[in-house]
């Protein structure tokens, strides 16, 4: 008898709304019968879908939009599934997490399966069940392919079955790709340990400049702050900060010499021991999107964060 490892992390493909309730409420329902603590964190739609479905059954279990506790696929695993798991460290816990729905950019998708793929090394050992819900009416084929690669289990109108394609660690490598350029009326700044501070209050100038005010401006300042300070600590002493808008956004790409090796950096909680090493989590909170492009020749951040 083949024992089921303690982590679980299924794909649900579902056609309609049918087919979502049918895979998703008895999901919810045996966690609760269970005495598991489950949360739900899906896209808008689908989570007024399931509040209305469980009516009173759901007021025990905790609910969360996608939409915006993941709209940054880098702080999902931090902020939203080892937040709750590690809320409640004793037995097995049930999650549903949607982080891939048909409005999702391409600019993000890279984040976002990396993130998907990178859930079985945040998880691996605990007493977890992470179930990712996929849209095949909505979601392009090659999503899909990749939903098999990241999760061992796929479900759908068949059934149950093991994934032949499951390779996280390919799909990390693979999608390990270089963001689009910023537009060429970017603002650009060399720094390094000597010109760190002015380089920030300038970028910051840009900033405010371009409308960003308020808690927005302090968010990017810690932002630059944070990045350029690790370029010039572990990135080779100097880089470069780009910094342009985009739309309701505004971005900055920093460039430096350093490699980063691990692939859940900034994608773990911190624990109350941990010294420095905050830098790229604080980062993930803060930002929309945050790309990270990175190999033996340097590494490239590709952030965009709310201008209002």
């Amino acid at each position: 008898m083949t024992t089921r490892p303690p982590f679980l992390h299924p794909a649900l493909l579902y056609r309609d709304s049918q087919e979502y309730l049918a895979g998703t409420l008895g999901f919810i329902r045996s966690g609760l019968e269970n005495d598991e603590p489950v949360a739900v964190s899906v896209p808008t739609a689908n989570l007024a879908l399931l509040r209305n479905a469980l009516g009173s059954e759901g007021d025990a279990v905790q609910w969360m939009d996608m939409t915006i506790e993941g709209r940054n696929p880098g702080r999902i695993i931090p902020g939203v599934l080892r937040a709750f798991a590690d809320a409640h460290p004793a037995g097995r816990v049930r999650i549903i997490g949607e982080p891939i729905w048909a409005d999702r950019s391409d600019v993000e998708y890279p984040a976002c399966v990396q993130h998907e793929a990178l859930i079985n090394a945040a998880f691996a050992g605990r007493e977890v069940t992470i179930l990712c819900p996929y849209d095949t009416a909505t979601l392009p084929a090659r999503i899909l392919a990749d939903a098999y690669a990241t999760h061992p289990v796929v479900i759908d109108g068949d059934g149950e079955k093991s994934s032949s394609a499951y390779d996280p660690d390919r799909i990390v490598a693979s999608y390990n790709r270089p963001a689009p350029e910023p537009p060429a009326e970017a603002a650009v700044f060399d720094f390094d340990a000597v010109t760190l501070s002015p380089i920030r209050h300038l970028a910051v100038d840009y900033a405010r400049q371009a409308g960003v005010t308020g808690e927005r401006l302090i968010d990017f300042e810690l932002v630059i702050a944070e990045t350029t300070t690790n370029s010039v600590v572990h990135g080779g002493g100097k880089g470069r900060l780009t910094v342009w808008l985009d739309g309701a956004q505004v971005g900055c790409r920093i460039r430096d010499s350093g490699h980063i090796t691990d692939p859940l950096a900034g994608r773990l909680p911190a624990h109350a021991r941990m010294v420095g090493g905050r830098g790229l989590l604080i980062v993930n909170q803060l930002a929309d999107l945050v790309r990270i492009y990175t190999g033996p020749r340097g590494t490239v951040l590709h952030i965009l964060l709310p201008r209002a």
